[in-house]
């Protein structure tokens, strides 16, 4: 289903890890982690200006049961504000549930140790979050998650 490019964004409270696909692929890589300095909206309008995706997937901490958490609060309303400065590009949240974690397990995998992965542990995160979303894509058809929405707020 992807033709064209996506990003994957995993939104913290310090770091936001980034990820891409290429059009008409459906495999996820690390882009880039964002610092959260105030400046990253700027630079998150950057990346999407360069990647010229048709849609952005933000991943959305759900609890275990699957309900929305202060943590969810806090990424939709920071996604919001990133809807703002890059209009005409939709963004989807998905289901984030254990993204870090299997991220965290690639990582150790891979053999990076703890302290390794820190430093790239959201970008991997990111990629986690976009590729079970371009794999829902590919198995349903459909796009994965749920539209951004001001009733989300």
């Amino acid at each position: 289903m992807a033709e064209l490019g996506r990003l994957g964004i995993d939104w913290g409270k310090a770091r936001i890890g980034v990820a891409a696909s290429n059009p008409r692929t459906s495999f996820a890589y690390p882009v880039e982690t964002v610092r959260s300095d105030g400046s990253e909206l700027k630079r998150l309008r950057e990346l999407i200006e360069e990647y010229e995706p048709e849609l952005v997937y933000v991943g959305l901490p759900l609890t275990l049961s699957g309900e929305r958490s202060f943590a969810a609060q806090f990424v939709v309303e920071r996604a919001s504000l990133l809807a703002a400065v890059v209009p005409g590009v939709p963004l989807r949240l998905v289901d984030e549930r254990m993204s870090t974690a299997g991220a965290s397990r690639s990582l150790g995998g891979a053999g990076r140790n703890s302290r390794q992965q820190r430093r790239i542990i959201d970008q991997a995160a990111a990629v986690e979050i976009l590729q079970r979303a371009l794999d829902l894509e590919t198995a349903s058809g459909r796009l994965a998650g749920e539209p951004l929405e001001q009733e989300d707020l």
